[in-house]
């Protein structure tokens, strides 16, 4: 199965892996990843670097939104056999190094099974690798606020809920909020289309991740590219407000 690479504006491109998404941020030869997939997606993430005319070499650091499975599959591939750095918030960095688990649980899951698209993504989940734990030995936290000095100059945004240190990354110039898990277009086990929460069973705490759509919605930007589902064109204020009501 190939990743679906899409070209959003100069230099950035969202690529649809099996069930998650990742971003490709490019500056002449370096890019910034964000996220990337699970496990079993990696040859579709080496896939996607080499469709944007890059290579595993050339990733200056791998950002990550947080440290589910589904997003952090090869951030220690890129770290232990290229030496690339895995970024984090601070609040997030134990989290990827599997100090804890702030995941849906098994319990939860099969609590969950007869709703619909629940068994078809525990099947997807399970052949992709989702339940193989991936923490990153070394991870660390963002090294500045604000700006980042890499490709793209994304700034990170905490928005907790999803998890303790979930953030977004908010490219000014470009109008681009990408937003991880904070707010999802699609999702296997959701029947609803455009922008919404991921249901009850991901978040590790609803009540911070409905607060943390307020931030999102304070951010300036026409187009969110989110972790799960196809990116959506609008003031990124309209989506989070949509799916701040569809939450309430």
């Amino acid at each position: 199965m190939q990743a679906e690479v899409r070209q959003i504006s100069d230099g950035i491109h969202l690529v649809h892996g099996s069930n998650t998404n990742w971003v490709v941020l490019a500056d002449g030869d370096e890019v910034t990843l964000i996220d990337t997939g699970y496990l079993g997606d990696r040859q579709q993430l080496l896939a996607s670097l080499a469709a944007v005319g890059s290579s595993p070499e050339a990733v200056t650091a791998v950002l990550i939104t947080h440290a589910h499975n589904d997003h952090l599959g090869s951030a220690e591939f890129l770290r232990s056999s290229y030496g690339t750095p895995v970024y984090l918030h601070e609040a997030e960095v134990p989290h990827a190094r599997r100090e804890f688990l702030q995941q849906v649980s098994v319990g939860q899951v099969v609590r969950n099974s007869w709703r619909p698209g629940v068994l078809p993504w525990t099947l997807h989940t399970l052949r992709v690798g989702g339940m193989t734990e991936v923490p990153v030995t070394a991870p660390e936290a963002f090294p500045v606020p604000g700006a980042l000095d890499l490709p793209g100059r994304p700034v990170p945004v905490h928005t907790p809920g999803h998890t303790d240190g979930h953030v977004v990354f908010h490219l000014p110039d470009a109008g681009v909020v990408i937003a991880g898990d904070a707010i999802a277009t699609a999702h296997a086990t959701s029947r609803v289309r455009g922008p919404q929460l991921l249901p009850d069973m991901f978040q590790h705490e609803r009540a911070r991740a409905v607060a943390s759509l307020d931030v999102i919605a304070a951010l300036e930007g026409d187009l969110l590219l989110p972790g799960h589902g196809p990116a959506h064109r609008g003031p990124v204020r309209e989506a989070a407000l949509q799916a701040k009501e569809r939450a309430l």
